[in-house]
């Protein structure tokens, strides 16, 4: 794949998003072919037609006019792939690795077992090193924004209560008898989603799912492959648009909304960035020409700057793209990473600082005024992963990204600790060492086993969910409902998996899906999260209380400043009717708190 020499080779596919499952004779297959009944073969199992026998959703060659026409190396080459691929997903073949002069102590000794989910939870880390974060500036940011610090500065030792915040406001304790930001938060924290509704089931594999900028508008993309846009206001999802898709190859892998939400823009296996307005009788659907020069590109990750003029772009040749939508042509192109770029974005709305994550393990950060085509300079890296990175989120400040790796771990970065030379070595070393891909194989012992890279500048580790199949994404929670207190993330286990940003614990492993969950998406003003899975499931979460759960305000009082007065409920007839009465009074107050 790409011009370098040092770029990581591959089993048979040249990105880390092709993501062709080869499965052994334990499980089904889900290898994508429309046309799959007319190549018959044993089992059941559908085997690939060949290239150019119509159908086949796996990643293809792009179809710019460079690759009009194909060599016949390049047809025997497909040929090879189709056969080996049928050959293992039947049984009839099994792949073992060899292990290479001088890794050390053998160390990938673990028997490779391909699966097409992971088998087994991963293990959350019993005890995650706070040692960085307690002493960074993010730890009062978030401890504040989220309603956990007191006036003085000081955590609060108990968590903020409705009838707590109630009570201090009727009887004055509250200054200008408002609520502040920071107590909504503290009150929306506790209420965090937990209850499924699923607001569509598609027969393919959905791969995306984000809410637009104001929260009021969902789009998904699916292998079908149909975007699908959704009015959320209200509440509810009633699809409104389908757009289809162009120029695809194996799926739609990534889309973004315009800052003014007016357009969308989507990527694939294509030498284009397609672009889409969200409303109006007269369709546009736009082309964009990157012109990369390969046989074989797609854009794995987009991102619009916050004016709205310029699309970024990271691609399977290891460059940056950057696409002026008012000159309408390609304005830059940066040899970024040494391998695929999985994931791009914008630091903050100042559209000055990027960020860019790649399968060479590192996130690099680079200034958008002084990038040049034949200076490709990042302001600095940060080195701390020992696998490919597979998305970036930033927190919107232009100092802290979370990313998410093969290495089965998300980590906190603050770009003011840039990693050394040393570092960076010591990263590239790791990933050269992996001798297993994630998109077929269950995660080696190695990789699972709880490791520190020499020189690993990240703020925070995260362990407890699976990076398998795709490239699944992370997020920080929403400012507005929960200060940015947690970072969550899809996992191949099905389940969506939300942490305590600064402790590291699991406060909530969402589960249901039968299959991996590649995007997640909260509302930037509501408590509710979206999952979006290869079963084709979208799910909406939100808070629901069980019917038989304990009666919470046993202890009413605000953690430091509430009366000693306990809330009481007047006499019920049943401990049920009670529970009934409860769960209205708290609707009503949680409804009141955020009027």
């Amino acid at each position: 794949m790409g011009s370098s020499n040092s770029r990581r080779s591959r089993t048979m596919s040249t990105s880390s998003e092709t993501e062709t499952e080869v499965l052994g004779a334990q499980g089904g297959s889900d290898y994508p072919s429309a046309r799959a009944a007319e190549y018959p073969s044993p089992r059941g199992i559908d085997c690939p037609p060949p290239r150019g026998a119509g159908g086949s959703d796996c990643p293809a060659p792009s179809r710019g006019a460079n690759s009009s026409t194909r060599t016949g190396v390049e047809e025997d080459q497909h040929d090879l792939q189709a056969i080996l691929a049928y050959l293992i997903r039947s049984g009839q073949v099994r792949i073992v690795t060899q292990h290479e002069e001088g890794d050390d102590e053998g160390e990938y000794s673990d028997d490779y077992e391909f699966c097409s989910s992971a088998s087994k939870p991963p293990r959350p880390d019993d005890n995650p090193d706070t040692s960085r974060i307690d002493v960074n500036d993010i730890k009062n940011q978030v401890l504040g924004d989220s309603g956990r610090l007191q006036k003085n500065g000081i955590m609060k030792k108990k968590p903020t209560t409705i009838v707590g915040l109630l009570q201090n406001r009727e009887i004055g304790r509250k200054g200008n008898q408002q609520f502040t930001c920071s107590d909504r938060r503290a009150i929306s924290c506790q209420y965090l989603p937990n209850s499924r509704t699923v607001i569509d089931n598609y027969y393919h594999k959905a791969f995306c799912g984000t809410y637009s900028k104001e929260g009021n508008i969902f789009l998904t993309a699916a292998q079908d492959p149909n975007l699908r846009i959704y009015n959320t206001e209200n509440g509810k999802f009633d699809k409104f648009k389908t757009i289809r898709a162009r120029d695809v190859g194996w799926s739609v892998l990534d889309t973004a909304f315009s800052p003014d939400g007016l357009y969308m823009a989507y990527s694939s296996w294509s030498d284009c960035i397609h672009l889409c307005n969200i409303y109006g009788e007269e369709e546009t659907h736009k082309s964009l020409h990157l012109f990369p020069g390969d046989h074989s590109f797609s854009i794995f990750s987009l991102a619009f700057s916050s004016d709205n003029r310029e699309i970024l772009g990271g691609a399977n040749d290891g460059c940056l793209y950057i696409y002026d939508r008012h000159e309408d042509q390609r304005t830059l192109k940066i040899d970024a990473h040494e391998d695929d770029v999985n994931a791009v974005t914008f630091a903050d709305d100042s559209s000055h600082i990027l960020f860019s994550g790649g399968d060479d393990g590192l996130c690099k950060v680079w200034d958008r005024r002084t990038l040049r085509d034949d200076n490709p300079l990042p302001v600095g890296t940060l080195a701390g992963h020992c696998d490919g990175i597979t998305y970036i989120d930033p927190k919107g400040d232009a100092r802290y990204l979370l990313s998410n790796s093969k290495d089965q771990t998300m980590k906190l970065w603050d770009i003011r600790m840039f990693s050394s030379q040393c570092a960076i070595s010591n990263t590239k070393k790791a990933v050269s060492k992996q001798r297993w891909d994630y998109r077929w194989q269950q995660v080696p012992r190695k990789v699972q086993a709880k490791k520190t890279l020499e020189g690993d500048t990240s703020v925070m580790t995260y362990r407890g969910h699976s990076i398998l199949h795709t490239l699944i994404r992370c997020h920080f929670s929403p400012q507005y409902t929960t200060g940015q207190r947690y970072a969550y993330t899809g996992c191949a286990t099905g389940a969506v998996v939300i942490y305590d940003l600064l402790t590291g614990e699991i406060v909530s492993k969402l589960t249901g899906h039968k299959q991996c969950v590649r995007d997640v998406s909260w509302h930037p003003y509501e408590n509710t999260l979206v999952s979006t899975s290869w079963d084709g499931m979208v799910g909406k979460w939100e808070y629901m209380q069980e019917e038989d759960s304990e009666d919470e305000y046993s202890d009413t009082s605000d953690s430091d400043e509430s009366p000693s007065e306990d809330y009481n409920c007047p006499p019920r007839r049943s401990r049920r009717l009670a529970d009934k009465d409860r769960r209205q009074v708290e609707h009503f107050q949680r409804q009141a708190l955020f009027d």
